[in-house]
């Protein structure tokens, strides 16, 4: 679990293409200070797990599920990319809770000045604008942002300076395709919420089953004597 917060500016040092999959190495400074084989670092919002590491360079896999939703097949060596470590049990939750697990991709429409924000336009599929809520909370590239603005084919996002400098929103532009991920818990919410309602025969077959095992209990007890 992340929160968003980007920790540094990395880059791609190598981005292997194998069939479906992938394998990167990822250079940074930040993320390396506490590193262990097997943790978890957000990649450009991505969860990967660090299979080995040298120095300042990790290696990671990327399975096709990932390949697919993502931005990664257009990675190239010396890309930047934003990276987190996973949330420390102790630490502070300046964003929202991210996963790591990409809903799907945007394009950026429209970048304008806003007095002392930067207003990022992103259009997306329909898919993924059905979680995405005007005042809610959006991980781009896995940066935790807010949405300022949503219509039926695009969304809006207001930035501080900070925000940009930080991260890889700096070297965006038109046209720039971006990793989303909306707010985990409306994903829940709307799942539970549309669930159909099981069948009468599987209803009528629970209640059946509860019936029969409040009478296991009831004899049991009374073997036992407590009743």
């Amino acid at each position: 679990m992340f929160t968003g917060i980007i920790e540094e500016v990395g880059h791609v040092v190598s981005a292997q293409h194998n069939a479906q999959s992938m394998r990167l190495t990822i250079a940074g400074d930040v993320i390396f200070k506490d590193m262990n084989i097997g943790d978890s670092i957000s990649v450009n919002g991505v969860c990967l797990t660090v299979t080995s590491f040298v120095g300042k360079q990790f290696v990671a896999d990327v399975m096709p599920e990932s390949v697919n939703m993502t931005t990664f097949s257009k990675f190239s060596s010396g890309q930047p990319v934003n990276l987190e470590r996973a949330m420390a049990a102790n630490g502070r939750f300046g964003g929202h809770m991210v996963a790591g697990h990409v809903d799907g991709q945007g394009r950026i429409r429209q970048i304008r000045k806003l007095d002392n924000s930067v207003v990022f336009t992103i259009e997306t599929t329909s898919d993924v604008l059905d979680y995405i809520i005007y005042k809610g909370s959006i991980a781009v590239d896995g940066a935790s942002l807010t949405v300022s603005k949503r219509e039926s084919t695009y969304f809006e996002i207001s930035i501080i300076p900070h925000t940009i400098a930080n991260t890889i929103l700096a070297n965006a532009t038109v046209g720039t395709v971006v990793n989303l991920e909306t707010d985990i818990a409306g994903r829940y919410i709307r799942h539970f919420m549309t669930l159909d309602k099981a069948p009468e025969s599987a209803t009528a077959t629970n209640n059946e089953a509860k019936q029969e095992s409040k009478s296991f209990s009831k004899d049991w007890l009374m073997s036992k004597g407590f009743i």
